[in-house]
């Protein structure tokens, strides 16, 4: 898989993939159905690994020539050891996980960068949804509230807060909208946050 062909499939994958350096060894956490990863290891020959949980897309992660191990990240990843990776992925995924504290400090423990994205809260049609009454539908949270598998929802100001506390210094912080960075009013204009971090060095 090359560039273009990402930026047509996912724009935001894409933006991210500029941020992991060539050859890099990556995990990628809810990794989905492995097109990063495919073009990760295919375009910027990276190795690696990714962790699915659904069923249905492991073979789907197979057949792109992923590594995909299927466990339940809210078991931990006391099968990875200190700092084995110099990237982890955490893309649209950690929204979903009831223990995000402990996942971003195995996170910070496994990895010596991380690039984590989620979408962020404090969008302004978010906000008009909340304040009409309503959880807010859109394209980043496309559930309704009682079929949703998000169960944690965040601003940006929220995660970079819960980042430092756990070990992890902000290298980047982008808001993307259709996969494009969002400069002016980001936190108001931007549909998905997306962090680029590091382990903090001991004082």
């Amino acid at each position: 898989m090359n560039f273009r062909e990402l930026s047509v499939l996912r724009a935001d994958l894409a933006f991210i993939a500029h941020w992991v350096r060539d050859a890099s060894h990556v995990l990628d956490l809810g990794c989905g159905d492995g097109v990063m990863l495919e073009y990760l290891q295919t375009d910027k020959h990276c190795i690696g690994y990714g962790v699915e949980i659904d069923d249905a897309k492991i073979p789907v992660c197979v057949s792109r020539g992923v590594s995909v191990i299927q466990r339940d990240l809210e078991s931990g990843m006391s099968i990875f050891a200190d700092n084995a990776f110099d990237t982890v992925l955490c893309l649209s995924a950690l929204q979903m996980m009831k223990n995000v504290e402990g996942i971003l400090a195995d996170i910070a423990r496994v990895g010596r960068e991380a690039i984590v994205s989620f979408p962020n809260f404090a969008y302004w049609p978010h906000r008009i949804s909340i304040f009409r009454g309503r959880m807010p539908v859109s394209k980043h949270l496309p559930y309704e509230w009682y079929d949703t598998p998000n169960v944690r929802y965040a601003t940006i100001s929220d995660f970079e807060e819960l980042a430092n506390r756990v070990g992890l210094e902000v290298l980047e912080c982008i808001a993307l909208h259709n996969g494009k960075p969002v400069t002016f009013l980001p936190n108001w204009r931007g549909s998905l946050a997306v962090f680029r971090l590091r382990k903090k060095t001991p004082a």
